[in-house]
């Protein structure tokens, strides 16, 4: 029996660099959409500038993604409603004080989601869920009750360890949010590239932020002034 042709490095190297390519595929082009859909919305996004951008033919693309709707799911769930398990997790294990616990969620949603591309997404919804109310409805399930159902957790824990006064949990919840949605929206918009008084400081406006929503406008001797810089 003729023995085979020996193969030869160059080509082993090619045949492992094809295959590094193949698995990294979904990644890159879940990288490439979410830089796209956040650029120029769902609906102006085309397929074909997807896979371009990323490198891969259009049909390659519908090999992991059968339509547009289903590509910008999976960059929902790789960017925001896939990590819910563990932020969950994470509110499991907190051993701190409510207060500490608000803190380190606005923050870490600062570092996980604000600060990233990801933070264009609310954008995006919000412009063109009444265009495409599937994609409403999935983006309401899979971001929006998990969020918050997340931040009611801990106003609950808050309000059980009387850290934090009763209130009405689904206005409770809004108060958290808006700002940090607000803070999406302004740097994609007139944030972005804008200079002077458009400018926030994202560190300085969430210290704000949970200083208003732990003690308020008004001043009482519970809650003594506290310059903001001192804030960590």
């Amino acid at each position: 029996m003729p023995l085979s042709a020996p193969v030869s490095p160059t080509c082993l190297e090619s045949q492992a660099r094809h295959s590094r390519r193949k698995d990294a595929r979904p990644s890159e082009l879940l990288a490439a959409a979410l830089d796209l859909f956040v650029e120029k919305g769902f609906a102006a996004t085309r397929v074909d500038d997807v896979a371009k951008r990323a490198g891969v033919s259009k049909g390659t693309l519908f090999l992991y993604f059968p339509s547009k709707e289903e590509l910008f799911k999976a960059v929902v769930r790789e960017n925001i409603s896939g990590r819910f398990a563990q932020w969950n997790d994470e509110f499991e294990r907190f051993e701190g004080s409510t207060p500490d616990m608000l803190r380190y969620c606005l923050f870490s949603w600062w570092e996980r989601i604000g600060s990233t591309k990801a933070s264009g997404l609310p954008k995006l919804m919000m412009s063109e869920a009444q265009n495409f109310p599937e994609l409403a409805q999935f983006y309401e399930h899979e971001v929006i009750q998990p969020g918050n159902t997340l931040i009611q957790r801990i106003l609950q824990r808050g309000i059980a360890r009387q850290e934090f006064r009763p209130m009405d949990l689904t206005y409770g919840v809004v108060l958290v949010l808006a700002p940090m949605l607000f803070l999406a929206m302004w740097q994609h918009s007139l944030g972005n590239g804008c200079g002077g008084a458009t400018q926030l400081d994202p560190h300085l406006y969430l210290n704000a932020q949970l200083d208003m929503l732990l003690h308020g406008f008004t001043l009482t001797p519970d809650h003594p002034h506290t310059p903001l810089e001192t804030l960590p």
